[in-house]
Formats: C-alpha cells, structure tokens, sequence
C-alpha cells in the first residue's frame, strides 16, 4: 500500500497561482501512473492531470496552458502547478496513484477555492 498526502490548497483571487503537493508514504519509483482529479460542490470527482513513471503527461481541456503535473520520485511527491487559476477552478483536489501490483490510491484532498 501507499498513503497519499495532499497538501498546498488555499484561497487564492482569479488570476493566482497555487502549487499542490502530494506526498508518498514509500517509493514512487514503480507507480504506473499518478493523477490529480478535484470535485466541486455538487458535481462529480473529475480528472484534471496525469503524469505516467515514464514522464507522459496529459491535461484535461480546460487546464491545458495553465496546469503543469510533474513528479520527483527521488523525494516521491507529486505537484500540481497551478496558474492562473478561474472560479470554475474551485474544488477539492485529490492526489491519485495506481501501481500494476497493488492498485489504486487515494489521498483525501485539498481544499482549492479561487474567489475575489
């Protein structure tokens, strides 16, 4: 198994910047792959980023330009680099790992709200 800790949400006003952290209980190193899903009040959990162990990365629409996923699996943590953030941005962020041999994970989230 692998606990996942979320870390970095906040207030922040339209237009700001927020980095989120999520930090591993052991290695990283054979974790297929990570994500980063958020839910909003009243809607579903849905997939913002996903970064593979080779380093492929993929952006759901309305992030592209703005998000940046990236993992050190030297210091296991993941980031999520958010800029230029929108009201529409808010929600709860969850860090997420599946590795082949044991399968999925969850962390239990960080609070993001962008409001003036």
């Amino acid at each position: 198994q692998v606990q996942l800790v979320e870390s970095g949400g906040g207030l922040v006003q339209p237009g700001g910047s927020l980095r989120l952290s999520c930090a591993a209980s052991r290695s990283i190193f054979r974790i297929n792959a990570m994500y980063w899903y958020r839910q909003a009040p009243g809607k579903e959990r849905e997939l913002v980023a996903s970064i593979t162990s080779g380093g492929s990365t993929n952006y759901r629409d309305s992030v592209k330009g703005r998000f940046t996923i990236s993992r050190d699996n030297i210091n296991n943590t993941m980031f999520l680099q958010m800029n230029s953030l929108k009201p529409e941005d808010t929600g709860v962020y969850y860090c997420s790992a599946y590795e082949a041999l044991t399968g999925s994970f969850w962390g239990r989230g960080t609070q993001v709200t962008v409001s003036s």
